[in-house]
């Protein structure tokens, strides 16, 4: 079971944008390991919350923001890994989905954020 944190600082969820990330109807998950010289704990998995607001207004953001918050809180201690920092970023469906399929979508993004990448990137050919 692993204990989980807070992303806090601007700078925290910048570094997180540069990792894996894996979408869903609800929600759009960001992950990547925290350096180990960082002055956090590493023992801690620590996830942030944002919705845009194209997403709606105030009231449907933080609506969206708290149903993935309680999701996390139930998925979370058994999928989260050690030393990570996770973003997720609400999309329409975590409001209008139903809370289990919400949960069912954070499970197989956090299943699909640590899966190992097969390294092959699409790249443009070279130009001749």
């Amino acid at each position: 079971m692993t204990a989980i944190g807070r992303l806090k600082t601007r700078a925290e969820y910048v570094f997180v944008k540069g990792g894996t990330r894996f979408a869903t109807p609800s929600l759009v998950l960001q992950a990547r390991r925290r350096l180990p010289n960082s002055t956090e704990n590493l023992e801690l998995a620590r996830f942030g919350f944002t919705a845009t607001k194209r997403l709606g207004g105030a009231v449907v953001r933080n609506r969206a923001r708290r149903r993935l918050k309680e999701a996390v809180s139930l998925t979370a201690p058994e999928q989260a890994i050690e030393g990570y920092d996770y973003v997720l970023i609400a999309r329409g469906g975590a409001v209008q989905r139903p809370f289990t399929e919400v949960i069912k979508d954070l499970q197989r993004a956090m299943t699909k954020v640590h899966e190992p990448s097969s390294g092959k990137r699409h790249r443009k050919p070279p130009s001749a």
